[in-house]
């Protein structure tokens, strides 16, 4: 019985005294808005991308974009995310004063690097003989890239665009680093002035919440995207 009223006084002060489950809540919302914005960016950047690779293949007129976006990719992809934001906050957006927009901007960045290596193998993944015809039925490249051939992959690829939405949600933990008041740093506040690590125990197990509530809905996504295409 002590041993569970000890748990209580701890839950007690970590979120209920002096209010500082607010601190959770505001953490909470910022963590939201960072990943659903930066899951945004990343995708336009991605789709982006992932069309112009398309179109470079055996048009020379495009190699400089092809370039471009090459060592876009291999840039993002092989520095740490936490670097990637250093760098923005203190360099390239120093004068940005709302951290926030730094950090969805650096996540955004981020994640179109590699949202758009799933699209492009979404695309790949496509059977040729679709092109040839869209092609025959008289539409140019763009158009059936557009009515033909994009639907199909995003169809394909949703599952993994939605894996990609929770490593980006588990990503924004580390936007602490650049000042941002997101759902970690609101553990480790409230950690800092009760000298008592359950505030820690409580932001991941609301983590961990997130990460199964999001995974339950794509599961259950994927399960009509597999009875559509039977029927």
């Amino acid at each position: 019985m002590e041993f569970f009223e000890k748990i209580i006084g701890h839950f007690y002060t970590a979120l209920i005294a002096q209010d500082r489950y607010l601190l959770i809540l505001e953490g909470l919302k910022n963590t939201l808005i960072m990943t659903v914005c930066a899951v945004v960016i990343g995708i336009a950047i991605g789709v982006l991308i992932a069309v112009i690779k398309y179109f470079a293949e055996g048009n020379r007129k495009l190699w400089i974009l092809d370039k471009i976006c090459l060592i876009y990719t291999s840039v993002i992809r092989g520095t740490p995310v936490m670097v990637q934001l250093l760098i923005l906050a203190t360099v390239v957006l120093v004068g940005v004063r709302e951290m926030i927009i730094v950090a969805i901007i650096g996540f955004g960045i981020n994640s179109g690097a590699y949202v758009s290596e799933v699209i492009r193998s979404g695309i790949n993944a496509v059977d040729k003989g679709q092109e040839e015809a869209g092609r025959s039925l008289g539409l140019n490249r763009v158009e059936t890239m557009r009515l033909i051939i994009m639907p199909q992959a995003i169809k394909n690829i949703l599952p993994a665009l939605g894996n990609e939405f929770i490593v980006l949600l588990k990503e924004t933990s580390i936007a602490g680093y650049i000042a941002v008041h997101d759902l970690t740093k609101s553990g480790e506040i409230i950690k800092n002035n009760t000298y008592d690590g359950t505030s820690l125990f409580i932001v991941a197990g609301i983590y961990l919440v997130l990460v199964v509530v999001i995974a339950k809905i794509l599961r259950n996504f994927e399960r009509r995207l597999r009875k559509s295409d039977r029927n």
